[in-house]
């Protein structure tokens, strides 16, 4: 077997393919142009989301957590009792510092 006919098989293969993909590119985009444009999202409203939080363990207090729209859809400006506490924070730091702010106790005897 001669190794300029293998190279010249790859190249040939190769070729074969690119094709395929330019035409499987060229129906996508023409089926893209074809559809109708997505529907913008909504625009979020400036309080996304509140947070009321009772903790009875040591008397009954309440903490209230309000998460403003941003810039970001995937994340907030946070207020924690009506103080600052972030000013872009997504919603998974948000569960985390909740989780984190609250004094782990023991189950006790009943």
């Amino acid at each position: 077997m001669n190794i300029g006919t293998v190279q010249g098989m790859a190249y040939r293969k190769r070729t074969q393919q690119s094709a395929k993909m330019a035409a499987a590119r060229a129906a996508k985009e023409r089926i893209r142009l074809e559809s109708t444009a997505p529907e913008c999202p909504p625009t979020m409203p400036e309080l996304r989301r509140r947070i009321v939080i009772t903790d009875f363990d040591f008397g009954e207090v309440t903490h209230t957590i309000e998460l403003y729209r941003t810039g970001r859809i995937d994340c907030y400006r946070a207020t924690a009792d009506g103080k600052p506490w972030h000013e872009r924070i997504g919603w998974a730091k948000v569960l985390e510092g909740i989780r984190k702010s609250f004094l782990r106790v023991s189950a006790g005897q009943d």
